[in-house]
C-alpha cells in the first residue's frame, strides 16, 4: 500500500508539472500573439512608401509620404481635392472636410466600382449614377468630383455651424452620421502638410 501511495503522488506531482509548463506555454504565446499583431497595426499605421520625385499638383508639393499613414499615390488624390476647395474660395477647415470625406468613401482611392449600398457609386466620393453627380467621367476625375460635393456642401444652411462628420453626411447621407469622424485627424494632418496651413476644428463664422 505504501509503494502504492508513493506512485500515485508521484503521477499526481508529475501531472502539476505538465499543467504548469502548459500553462506557461500559453501564456507565451498569447504574449507573442499580441506583439505580432501590435507590430502589424504599427506597419499598417506608418506605411513604407515607395521612394518617387515630388509631384506639384494646384501649386501644392506631394511628397513621396508617408503623410498620415498615405502614400503619394493617394495625396495626389487629396491634392486635387484641396485644389478644388481653393478655386471655390474654400479655407483650410474646410478643404479638410473634403479630405476626410473622401478618406472615408475611398480611403482617397479613386475607385471604380461601388459596394452593396451602391453599386453605381464612383470614384473618391463614391458618388451615384442617378442624374445628381455628374457624368461617369465628371464622378471619375478627382477635382471635378471634389467641385460637385464642396458646390453641395456651400448650400446646406447652416453648414458652417456643423462639425465635420455633420457637414459631410449634410452631402453623402450615409446610413451613419458620425461615419466620418474618426477620418478627421488624418484628413487635417493631410491638409497641413500639403499646404503648410494649421487646420482649425470648426469652420470659420465669417
Amino acid at each position: 500500500m505504501r509503494r502504492v501511495g508513493i506512485t500515485l503522488a508521484s503521477v499526481f506531482g508529475a501531472g502539476i508539472v505538465v499543467v504548469g509548463i502548459g500553462v506557461v506555454v500559453l501564456v507565451v504565446i498569447a504574449v507573442n500573439s499580441i506583439a505580432g499583431i501590435a507590430k502589424s497595426s504599427a506597419a499598417d499605421a506608418t506605411p513604407t512608401c515607395p521612394k518617387v520625385a515630388s509631384k506639384t499638383v494646384g501649386g501644392m508639393v506631394v511628397p513621396a509620404g508617408p503623410i498620415a499613414g498615405f502614400c503619394q499615390d493617394r495625396l495626389v488624390n487629396a491634392a486635387s481635392v484641396i485644389q478644388a476647395a481653393k478655386a471655390l474660395g474654400i479655407g483650410p477647415h474646410t478643404q479638410a472636410v473634403g479630405v476626410m470625406t473622401a478618406i472615408g468613401e475611398s480611403s482617397l482611392v479613386n475607385l471604380d466600382h461601388g459596394d452593396a449600398a451602391g453599386p453605381d457609386s464612383r470614384g473618391l466620393f463614391q458618388q451615384r449614377d442617378n442624374g445628381a453627380w455628374g457624368t461617369y467621367e465628371q464622378r471619375m476625375d478627382p477635382y471635378t468630383a471634389a467641385s460637385m460635393f464642396y458646390a453641395k456642401l456651400v448650400k446646406v444652411p447652416g453648414w458652417k455651424t456643423m462639425t465635420p462628420t455633420q457637414m459631410a453626411h449634410a452631402v453623402q447621407i450615409n446610413s451613419d452620421p458620425e461615419h466620418y469622424a474618426k477620418s478627421w485627424p488624418a484628413a487635417k494632418a493631410v491638409v497641413e502638410g500639403l499646404t503648410g496651413e494649421t487646420v482649425p476644428d470648426t469652420a470659420p463664422q465669417g
